[in-house]
């Protein structure tokens, strides 16, 4: 008696290629996710040296900033950099929602598509160009104001600029996952549509919203070639904010080059202390977003 031959089931092609792209994405992910504990790691192990010597609270106990003699105090820049997040976000969010606002719902479609287009085209333009740009006009006005110039409120003023299309492109993506049946229901009510837009659209949109401002904030917190040529760099907690400030991330930048032995590692520090303001400004996000889905808003 002969057994019937019973051909081998081999996988689709295509159900191979979903696995290997599947996996290629998996690995990919994986490697970015080690990359940053990777940094992370790196950072500590150049910082600990310093801090076990002293502890973490030195970095805002210390009498100030000098590194040639062991003094490493780090709050006015930590409150430099504070200051001026805040600042560009509160003037970049309220641009960016009236621009998102007009080109979403009030402006000619020609018109809407030009300032989309040169919203997205500010957005390629590199950092350098936004500090010429500060340097050559926004320090001279102000200092004809309140001199030097070159201070917090110029930094403020040039950051806004340069993270407005961050905000502007997400708060118009927001917008637009509205529901329709929010503003038919508001205009057959007879709302006028500016309270439409401003009582029914914008709350409904306010994750979305939320969700760009924290990634604006993140951009600002980290810039560092703005900050560098528009600021001032004197190491003090501004009383105003005509002020010359130095940012946390314009000093690595400005003192790595040249910085040895505890100096050095006290900029890996500084390092680690923007991380972990970034990783709460972050978690702060997830956790507005999260109460707002939980309360249904």
């Amino acid at each position: 008696m002969t057994l019937p031959i019973v051909e081998s089931i081999s996988p689709p092609p295509s159900a191979l290629r979903g696995w290997a792209f599947w996996s290629a994405m998996t690995m990919l992910a994986l490697l970015g996710a080690a990359i940053v504990f990777l940094i992370v790691a790196f950072l500590l192990g150049e910082a600990l040296p310093l801090i076990s010597k002293g502890g973490f609270t030195r970095f805002f106990t210390d009498e100030g900033w000098w590194p040639r003699d062991a003094s490493f105090n780090m709050t006015p820049m930590v409150v430099a950099s504070l200051y001026l997040t805040v600042g560009a976000l509160l003037v970049a969010t309220a641009l960016s929602l009236a621009i998102a606002l007009v080109t979403t719902f009030k402006a000619p479609t020609g018109l809407a598509r030009l300032m989309r287009n040169l919203v997205e085209l500010s957005a390629a333009v590199p950092t350098v160009v936004y500090g010429l740009w500060g340097v050559s006009a926004i320090v001279p006005i102000i200092n004809l104001w309140s001199p030097p110039g070159a201070s917090l409120l110029a930094g403020v003023l040039v950051v806004a600029l340069m993270i407005i299309p961050t905000i502007t492109v997400l708060t118009q993506s927001a917008l637009q996952t509205v529901p329709v049946a929010y503003v038919q229901g508001a205009a057959a009510l007879g709302v006028s549509e500016n309270q439409t837009l401003l009582r029914i659209v914008v709350p409904a949109a306010r994750q979305g919203i939320f969700s760009a401002m924290v990634l604006g904030a993140a951009r600002a917190i980290g810039e560092t070639m703005v900050v560098l040529m528009v600021c001032g760099n004197i190491v003090q907690v501004p009383a105003s904010l005509f002020e010359p400030v130095r940012a946390l991330t314009a000093n690595i930048a400005l003192e790595m080059p040249y910085a040895m032995g505890d100096h050095r590692a006290s900029l890996f520090v500084a390092g680690l202390l923007m991380l972990l303001l970034v990783s709460v400004l972050v978690a702060a996000g997830e956790w507005v977003g999260r109460r707002q889905r939980e309360m249904g808003l």
